[in-house]
């Protein structure tokens, strides 16, 4: 039987969990994989209009991946994957600007170029964050800048006017002085690999809820898990004791309700091409191992 392959993915859970055994507890078989610090960001660098979406189906190698409900959601509708319904996540998030920037508010960012990741988180929490504002064509989104850490150097360079940040680099941006103009939070979901053994899913998110609970009492025990998210080149810059807890599970359904509001929102939106969304049923998208 193959290992139960785990992939950290931007929070602090999965480092908790391996640190305090709290896999092998369950009875996990499981080979953990660090593929960030450990190709210097490589494994995360991608080309323009390459993102989460995109990453889903090409198909990953965890047996449980996350992404924003937004993408898992159509990921899940056209087959690429099933959301695991028991538990889902949220995230800090924000748009970001330079210290000197002329931006003080979310109307200055009228026409200015965002930085955000195709078809992933900060592409939909901008759009969902700024429309209480501007109007659609006042907003202006840039992918060509690629995926998360990409879009830090160029922040950290000074190229960029404003950009999308979540979890560890949003708080590495603050540390270092940049401002934020306007909250994006949002939901991040599990994403089911086809192979993986049900039991074993419920294993592993026992772990995460553990890890939780460790997180909520003493974060500041745990946030030095960060320096292991980030490429070593910045390692030199960050005070990880400054930073927060970052992401945070919810065990608690991913509901119907939210399944169908979301679709409903991306439809609207002509993020994908319609033909390109599938059906959009719940009951086919999304698997619970608790009902």
């Amino acid at each position: 039987m193959e290992k139960f392959v785990i992939e950290p993915h931007f929070r602090l859970h999965e480092w908790v969990a391996e640190e305090k055994g709290y896999f092998r507890d369950q009875g996990l078989d499981y080979q953990f994989n660090e593929l960030i610090r450990a190709t210097g960001g490589r494994h995360h660098k991608t080309p323009d209009k390459v993102g989460a979406f995109q990453s889903i189906e090409k198909g990953r190698e965890a047996a449980v991946n996350c992404a924003c409900h937004w993408t898992v959601n159509v990921a899940a509708s056209v087959g690429h994957t099933k959301i695991y319904g028991d538990a889902y996540s949220v995230a800090p998030s924000g748009i970001f600007v330079p210290p000197n920037s002329p931006v003080k508010t979310p109307d200055d960012l009228a026409g200015v170029p965002i930085s955000v990741g195709y078809q992933s988180g900060s592409h939909y929490s901008t759009l969902q964050a700024l429309e209480q504002y501007l109007e659609p064509e006042q907003i202006s989104l840039s992918f060509e800048d690629g995926m998360l850490f990409a879009r830090l150097d160029r922040m950290i360079e000074g190229d960029l006017a404003a950009l999308s940040l979540f979890s560890g680099p949003y708080y590495f941006a603050e540390q270092l002085g940049f401002r934020k103009i306007i909250d994006t939070t949002f939901m991040i979901a599990g994403s089911i690999n086809g192979n993986a053994d049900p039991q074993d899913v419920q294993r592993y998110y026992n772990a995460l809820r553990q890890a939780q609970q460790d997180i909520d009492l003493r974060p500041e025990r745990y946030t030095h898990h960060y320096l292991k998210e980030f490429p070593e080149k910045f390692h030199h810059s960050m005070d990880t004791r400054r930073w927060g807890p970052g992401e945070r599970i919810v065990f608690e359904s991913y509901s119907k309700p939210m399944f169908e509001d979301s679709f409903a929102w991306i439809k609207q939106r002509d993020i994908f091409a319609e033909n390109e969304m599938g059906a959009g049923r719940y009951e086919d998208a999304v698997v619970s191992y608790l009902s």
